[in-house]
């Protein structure tokens, strides 16, 4: 007996190609109805018998496209006439949007192939693209995800387009971004000019997917080292575009997984270790660098031409969200000597993710393109809409509604104007796309935090999360955890509930709260921020610590990075506890150790420490140095005290790392509990291999970031149940 029935199916259903799957399924199976998007997914009534609509509903799972991602299908009897074949109907817009967004995706092989094809109609058309690949999140205005709903409808497809578009059988059926050369975007020069200024030595600024790169030859000193004087970057590692896979492992050492992930759909930067054979401008005096394959057609026919590696940076400002128009990149006229534009309009930014593989495990340490704003799972379901602010670095913010968080794309540190701005247009980018109404909004504990004066200004009611309590819960959230679990919480600051600020912490918790169960020994920041910059400042009050003002006579790398007056001025304030706040930072620690052992004194990007130490890592090198834990402290002064007196860096360092290694030990033989890490600490690829070498069983996230990245979501997750 034929029945009809509705089925709803939720996820990431819309720009995906399901509706022609749904199409091409229904009739071959020769059932009649239709199919449309609405603002939780794909709705589908359809008429069949029992048995039909079994098999049907299996097939719409088993056999979905492959960037699709099926949550629920829920299916009821419905009273509707017969219908006479099965069509796809237009896109029903409904106020309460659930449905999921996929993220911009590279090009398909099936779109390469054309793009190389002299027969093809879009042969070296740069803007390729098909329901498979290509952009989405950087051109959508709002859902649902049609071409009226894109930066694509001011473009007026060509009859052949049109009917491709039109055609359900067809790979490019409602491909939003479709164009071809005769209706399409378009280059304001050709791949040939670009190709020859980049060997000629230029800097050029070129039009992405969700913003601009400046890009040169990976191989010319004179260039890179221009591009850094003029973007204000002395030593950051620069990304490094390859032609493909074979290139990447001629410049890297490249294992079956990151060959994976390099190629993956996703094309992520992949930190790798080198092969030292591009020029050491690249990143100086580091052993890895990070390198991404093409993931656009422009891309693919820029390094076909040239068939050698490219720096491919973000065009901006150190700190300053990606340019992503003319006018923001005109801006930076005089970092670049050239520019190639083009004419589809970039809605929404979105920056290269990075990740890095370490024991097998991809840890996601940027977390944008091709991830971005994929939704995160929660273990559990919400009661309210909530809207998470984040922190202030690395940053993100998200939304929660039901059991899904979108977590939007990195936005990057809250120091400038403009930063605040990109700040605040990727809130509203999430409550435009999803007509978002958020009935709790949660930040930071920290009451100078950008994020924090943000929820101040713009909502009445507002809720604060403690800061390494929110990274151990999105970790938590991410990978599903419902049990109470030892988290430990590495970085570099975070205000902490005594008001002193954090980040050596233990925490027992679950989602309902925490208790900190131990710390590092708390020690002073002297000069406040500038310590941020400056390891030797809190090198020097750790000194202080051990030998009071006779650390002035120290022969030490430390001492010798001050004048003697700053050494006296520098006393006093620590004596006296001016502009000295008190931390237990983990990430300070690292600094610390880098000034003490002469590696670094002051700092010229964030993290720069860590990454030095790692080099004089020798896994060879045994044995560590004392610590005492009294009282839920862990001092580690007696450490300082050994490690000064250590003439070898590599011994110094290498003994440093294992007895981070041997203070989580002492803890975690206290606690029963999974042990889940989290903060931006654990992005040291030393550390965190010495420890998943240790504890097999350790809980470290892979989807969102280690860093302050994750914090949006550990927000959410914890006031799941507001009052």
């Amino acid at each position: 007996m034929i029945k009809s029935y509705e089925i709803k199916i939720k996820g990431v259903v819309q720009g995906v190609g399901f509706r022609p799957f749904v199409y091409q399924l229904a009739t071959s199976l020769d059932l009649n109805g239709e199919v449309y998007n609405d603002g939780s997914g794909v709705v589908i009534n359809i008429n069949a018998s029992v048995k039909e609509l079994g098999s049907f509903l299996s097939s719409l799972r088993d056999l979905s496209p492959p960037l699709s991602r099926i949550d629920s299908i829920s299916y009821k009897e419905i009273y509707l006439s017969i219908f006479d074949d099965f069509k796809i109907q237009i896109s029903e817009k409904l106020n309460n949007k659930t449905t999921l967004l996929p993220p911009d995706l590279s090009i398909c092989s099936e779109c390469e192939k054309e793009l190389f094809d002299p027969k093809n109609r879009r042969y070296l058309h740069p803007f390729i693209t098909c329901t498979d690949c290509g952009v989405r999140y950087s051109i959508i205005k709002t859902l649902p995800y049609d071409r009226k709903n894109t930066s694509m409808s001011s473009f007026k497809m060509c009859k052949e387009c049109e009917s491709e578009y039109s055609d359900p059988t067809s790979r490019r059926y409602h491909a939003q971004p479709i164009g071809c050369h005769e209706c399409g975007a378009t280059l304001t020069k050709s791949i040939d000019e670009i190709v020859a200024d980049i060997n000629d030595g230029k800097i050029v600024a070129i039009k992405g997917v969700g913003g601009y790169h400046l890009v040169c030859d990976a191989q010319n000193d004179k260039a890179i080292q221009t591009l850094r004087e003029r973007k204000n970057r002395p030593s950051k590692p620069f990304a490094v575009m390859v032609k493909d896979l074979d290139m990447a492992k001629e410049f890297a050492f490249v294992n079956d997984k990151e060959s994976l992930v390099l190629s993956s759909n996703k094309r992520p930067i992949v930190i790798l270790y080198s092969k030292n054979r591009l020029s050491n401008l690249v990143a100086p005096d580091i052993s890895k660098i990070g390198l991404m394959l093409p993931y656009t057609p422009l891309h693919l026919l820029l390094l076909d031409k040239l068939n050698s590696p490219i720096i491919a940076t973000s065009a901006n400002l150190s700190d300053e969200p990606i340019c992503t128009n003319s006018d923001e990149i005109k801006s930076l006229n005089k970092i670049y000597d050239t520019l190639l534009d083009h004419d589809r309009e970039i809605v929404n930014s979105c920056d290269d993710s990075v990740v890095m593989v370490v024991k097998e495990k991809i840890i996601t340490l940027r977390r944008a393109r091709g991830y971005a704003p994929s939704a995160i799972k929660l273990p559990f379901m919400l009661k309210k809409k909530i809207l998470a602010l984040g922190a202030n670095q690395k940053s993100t913010v998200a939304i929660g509604f039901d059991d899904n968080v979108i977590l939007s794309p990195h936005i990057g540190d809250l120091g400038s104007i403009s930063s605040q701005e990109h700040f605040d247009k990727n809130i509203q980018t999430l409550i435009r796309l999803y007509d978002f109404n958020p009935d709790v909004v949660v930040c930071d504990k920290h009451p100078n935090y950008i994020s924090t004066k943000y929820a101040k200004e713009k909502f009445e009611n507002f809720s604060t999360i403690q800061h390494h309590y929110a990274h151990i819960a999105g970790v938590m959230a991410q990978k599903g955890i419902k049990e109470r679990v030892l988290g430990v919480a590495f970085d570099g600051t975070g205000y902490g509930d005594d008001g002193t600020l954090w980040g050596g912490e233990f925490l027992v918790c679950d989602y309902e709260n925490y208790e900190r169960v131990a710390h590092l020994r708390s020690f002073k920041l002297l000069g406040s921020k500038k310590a941020i910059k400056e390891p030797r400042r809190v090198a020097l009050s750790l000194l202080f610590d051990l030998f009071g003002k006779d650390a002035i006579k120290l022969d030490n790398p430390t001492i010798k990075a001050f004048s003697k007056l700053e050494l006296e001025t520098l006393y006093i304030a620590w004596q006296k506890g001016l502009n000295a706040p008190f931390s237990s930072s983990m990430g300070r620690l690292f600094d610390a150790i880098s000034s003490l052992l002469g590696v670094v004194q002051v700092m010229s990007f964030e993290g720069e420490s860590g990454m030095l130490l790692e080099e004089y890592f020798d896994e060879s090198i045994k044995g560590s140095y004392k610590f005492v834990v009294k009282d839920r402290v862990i001092d580690f002064l007696p450490m300082v005290e050994e490690l000064i007196d250590e003439s070898d860096q590599k011994i110094a360092v290498t003994k440093f790392f294992n007895t981070i290694v041997k203070m989580i030990e002492s803890i975690k033989k206290s606690y029963d509990l999974p042990m889940v890490l989290g903060g931006g600490v654990f992005q040291n690829r030393v550390l965190l291999k010495l420890l998943l070498e240790k504890f097999p069983d350790l809980i470290i996230a892979d989807k969102i970031p280690p860093n302050d990245g994750s914090i949006a979501l550990g927000q959410i997750a914890t006031i799941k149940n507001p009052l």
